[in-house]
């Protein structure tokens, strides 16, 4: 049985998202994008005119998905890939380019009502 549901969706969030890590404020944005995509946990999408990118410093490492294209890695200080970025997205995934995600195991992201 296939699935006619999208492999994922973006969503325009309604509400404020903030990034921390430790006590630094790395994001604050009511411009977040919900990421949703099959098997994966949601992620949030930050514009990267609303982080604190003097802050992150880009790592060697670039992963590869076959869906949304190469994607940069961020670290914070002695914490390395705290984000990601893909900064050419693949056909159909332009929407995210300029926004970086946080991994919720390194950083605190949470919705602010």
């Amino acid at each position: 049985m296939t699935s006619t549901e999208p492999r994922i969706t973006l969503n325009p969030l309604r509400h404020r998202v903030q990034v921390t890590i430790g006590d630094t404020r790395l994001a604050d944005t009511t411009r977040a994008l919900e990421l949703r995509e099959r098997g994966y946990p949601p992620r949030f999408y930050v514009p990267r005119e609303e982080v604190r990118m003097d802050r992150l410093t880009r790592s060697d490492t670039v992963t590869h998905c076959p869906f949304k294209g190469d994607a940069a890695y961020f670290s914070f200080d002695d914490r390395a890939d705290v984000a990601w970025s893909y900064e050419q997205p693949l056909e159909g995934m332009q929407t995210i380019a300029g926004y970086l995600a946080f991994d919720d195991d390194k950083a605190l992201v949470t919705e602010v009502p």
